[in-house]
């Protein structure tokens, strides 16, 4: 037998062997503080949190969250800007998400009016779209004429959500989407460097003794002894997303505009 023949097929992997969970919607302090401390300890979720915390900070008008999860981002917005948040009907099933004030919609439907959207949002959401074309010409035709668009996709991320998660992005692939379907003036930002994809990679073999098997002695053991290093690399990796340099990077932040009327 080959050693071809003895690896894993991984096209029958229905699920992950350990599955982070799923983020909370803010009801409490206490989410606040939950939330805090696993954007530490999750850099891709950190990442994001701070160019999203920049990009939405002067967010106006009505502001579509196309796939929201749990809303995470929402609290970023201004207090005048008007929310409102879509999902498909299969969140649930897919992905754990059931949040009262989201509105669950058909993946072609999505009751949104053609050009009546400000700003859309739209956070690790494009990795699990299985026909991305389509998917971003719902994103544009939401937009009123000069709005704006801000999306995140992981890059340096493991397979998640198995088996809903279909695509990684280049910087020349997002440019090439955007525009294909009407989008200008994008702009594609690195999360994190080289650093920052180390720190999160060598994170991900201290969680280990976590991944199945949670109550074996032994495991725990060796769990409690790799805190410290989970802490540190936590530090670290926050640290370094000061730093804009490479070609590695944990994922990308992206902005665009719809053209305005000429």
């Amino acid at each position: 037998m080959s050693t071809h023949a003895t690896r894993r097929n991984l096209i029958e992997q229905q699920a992950e062997r350990f599955k982070p969970p799923v983020f909370r919607p803010r009801r409490s302090r206490w989410d606040d503080l939950l939330a805090a401390l696993r954007r530490f300890l999750d850099l891709q979720a950190g990442s994001a949190w701070r160019d999203l915390r920049v990009e939405l900070a002067t967010a106006s008008g009505t502001v579509l969250d196309v796939g929201c999860g749990a809303q995470v981002f929402r609290s970023l917005l201004p207090p005048s800007a008007q929310y409102r948040g879509i999902d498909t009907r299969d969140a649930l099933d897919r992905f754990g998400y059931a949040v009262p004030d989201t509105e669950y919609v058909d993946q072609d439907d999505w009751n949104v009016p053609p050009a009546s959207v400000d700003v859309v949002l739209c956070t690790e959401v494009l990795e699990h779209i299985e026909a991305p074309a389509p998917f971003v010409a719902n994103l544009f035709g939401c937009l009123r004429p000069g709005g704006r668009l801000v999306l995140t996709v992981p890059f340096a991320a493991r397979w998640h959500f198995v088996p809903y998660d279909y695509w990684r992005y280049t910087p020349s692939s997002l440019d090439l989407l955007l525009r294909e379907a009407g989008f200008r003036d994008v702009r594609v930002t690195a999360r994190g460097n080289p650093v920052t994809v180390a720190c999160y990679k060598a994170m991900a073999l201290c969680l280990i003794p976590f991944m199945g098997a949670a109550g074996h002695p032994g495991r725990r053991l060796l769990g409690a002894a790799l805190l410290p290093v989970l802490g540190g690399l936590a530090l670290v990796g926050t640290l370094s997303l000061r730093w804009d340099w490479g070609e590695d990077c944990l994922g990308y932040t992206v902005t665009a505009r719809r053209p305005p009327v000429s």
